[in-house]
């Protein structure tokens, strides 16, 4: 089973995928883990990749692509994974099409869209917080913290992020309908494309995945 999640900045598919990965033990496989993963272990691929984020440039298409593709090589991805954060735009998922093609004849087996409106999104991120301390994430109204403002674990004062902003939100979001969204008409015509409400309760919206998905 090889999936890809889509859906806006905040829509909630990251989690999601950690949940779907856990149900079907499949690896959860993002770019920004790949990264970190090769940098560290001063791979070939990481070394490049490094030279161009030293850089302040954004990696290629064709490197991101490559590094994907030798992480879904690897045994752990056997009977599957799930992509959370790639591919970004249309030439990347041509790119990843055309790699899995040329490894074994495979394709992506599932997009699946987690769709919530740009206001409701918006809405959900003014209420993120998260601790500069440990890391910790919480929700005024969906996780709260037993303190107001305090962190559970550690104990300092939660924050805003700077992308949790509403004009950063709403930046992010302009970049995401004109890069991302292209890529569920992508996936519609290759006929592997399935859309969930995201604004139900998170039990629900992994319920109507699963439901597609099948037990």
């Amino acid at each position: 089973m090889k999936l890809i999640m889509l859906g806006a900045p905040g829509a909630g598919k990251g989690t999601q995928a950690l949940r779907i990965a856990e149900k079907y033990q499949i690896p959860h496989i993002s770019t920004g883990d790949i990264f970190r993963a090769n940098i560290k272990n001063n791979t070939e691929l990481g070394k490049l990749a490094k030279s161009y984020i030293d850089a302040g440039a954004l990696v290629p298409d064709s490197l991101t692509c490559d590094l994907v593709v030798d992480r879904i090589s690897q045994e752990d991805c056997a009977n599957g994974y799930i992509l959370d954060g790639f591919p970004r735009t249309i030439p990347q998922a041509e790119a990843l099409t055309a790699a899995l093609e040329k490894k074994d004849g495979s394709a992506i087996d599932f997009a699946i869209n987690v769709d919530v409106p740009d206001e409701h999104i918006i809405k959900r991120m003014q209420g993120r917080r998260t601790c500069p301390g440990c890391g910790a994430s919480y929700h005024l109204a969906y996780l709260p913290p037993k303190k107001e403002g305090v962190c559970d674990v550690c104990g300092e004062a939660l924050i805003l992020r700077q992308d949790d902003h509403p004009e950063t939100v709403a930046k992010r979001l302009e970049v995401y309908h004109t890069s991302t969204q292209p890529l569920i008409d992508y996936y519609g015509k290759a006929g592997v494309l399935h859309t969930v409400d995201g604004t139900k309760d998170m039990e629900e919206v992994f319920a109507a995945i699963i439901s597609i998905l099948g037990d």
